[in-house]
């Protein structure tokens, strides 16, 4: 009966044990959102290892495009954010969703084609591509869905000095997914398509795409990040999600984000703004 009393107690103390570490657990945890960029090009994958092997904090990330990032978090969804929209960013903070936005990386926009480039426009200026291929009709593929990627994408449209509302015809073609989506959408077309460097580099069935405009300074694709506001959501893990923001603004998180490396080649380049704004 005693040695009985004893298997009980036992029992009982290692399901207390098991309660306080999956607590515990739960306590050094914190959500972040962010786009389907930054996951489908594998850099988080790279990060949070990174991270929690340093800090014990497990990062849980919710990844959808820009507009539905900055969207969950105004209700609450999380507690930092990551993201690639500047001017929506800036409002956020503006409107008290957040305190501060930092500079954390940037890659750029490239325009994607055929090789056989039948719009002409390898090697141009991007606003010049732009008006190449919709003087000529050629397939262009849009992601359509209000991502990060589609507001820069209608952004070089006005810069081309073309309104694609009025001017889209069967041409241009709507994916309304993902960059994976959208670039499988090109390359089944034999179309054009913008897409952010990072998911290109890690899109393997290519085809016959090809790289046929970059390096226009008006294809900057910056990222930045934020902590939410406790003040404005009491229940936002201030400690835990500062800990990652700073750690991402760090030295050590900035090397880490250079080293993440595809086939050889740097998705994502650091450059950190400590100051916020």
């Amino acid at each position: 009966m005693a040695a009985r009393r004893l298997s009980v107690a036992f029992a009982l103390l290692c399901g207390l044990a098991v309660g306080v570490a999956a607590s515990f657990a739960q306590d050094r945890a914190i959500v972040l959102a962010t786009t389907t960029s930054t996951q489908e090009s594998g850099l988080l994958d790279h990060l949070l290892p990174i991270f929690r092997d340093k800090t014990g904090i497990d990062v849980r990330v919710i990844a959808r495009r820009a507009d539905e990032v900055l969207d969950g978090a105004r209700k609450g969804e999380a507690d930092v954010v990551l993201t690639h929209a500047r001017p929506q960013e800036e409002k956020f903070v503006a409107d008290g969703f957040a305190a501060k936005r930092f500079d954390v990386m940037y890659n750029d926009y490239v325009l994607i084609g055929p090789k056989s480039d039948p719009a002409g426009v390898k090697g141009k200026d991007i606003a010049t591509a732009l008006k190449a291929i919709e003087a000529k009709g050629a397939p262009f593929v849009t992601r359509g869905d209000r991502s990060g990627t589609h507001a820069a994408e209608l952004a070089l449209w006005i810069v081309a000095g073309i309104d694609i509302a009025a001017a889209k015809g069967a041409w241009y073609r709507e994916a309304k997914q993902g960059m994976v989506a959208a670039l499988e959408a090109a390359r089944a077309a034999n179309g054009y398509v913008l897409s952010d460097r990072g998911s290109w580099i890690a899109f393997r069935d290519r085809g016959d795409l090809d790289v046929v405009v970059e390096g226009d300074k008006r294809l900057l694709n910056q990222y930045g990040v934020m902590l939410m506001s406790p003040e404005k959501f009491p229940n936002v893990r201030k400690e835990l999600g500062q800990t990652f923001v700073d750690w991402l603004i760090s030295p050590e998180g900035q090397a880490a984000i250079a080293a993440y490396k595809v086939d050889g080649q740097q998705l994502f380049f650091p450059n950190a703004d400590k100051t916020g704004g």
